[in-house]
């Protein structure tokens, strides 16, 4: 699909962009496009070490101490409202 495209076709692409955005803006487009990618790199990474954490935490689950709270649920709150 896009392997007849030649050094010319690039160019004029360029040239089409160039008119487009004008010289003054296409600096600061090229920085927020960096910005966005160091962004969703970051991102990717975080999730990534997300799910090694929790692949670690599902794989040995840890003991509950004596003396420690329940996992059970709190039961829910009661209204003191007299016009309930």
């Amino acid at each position: 699909m896009l392997g007849n495209l030649t050094g010319w076709h690039l160019l004029v692409v360029l040239a089409v962009i160039l008119l487009l955005f004008g010289a003054a803006k296409l600096p600061a487009l090229a920085k927020s496009m960096g910005q966005s990618a160091r962004v969703f790199k970051s991102e990717m990474k975080e999730m990534k070490r997300d799910d090694e954490v929790a692949a670690q935490s599902s794989e040995s689950p840890r003991p509950t101490e004596p003396g420690t709270a329940s996992t059970a649920a709190p039961e829910p709150r009661r209204s003191t409202d007299p016009t309930v």
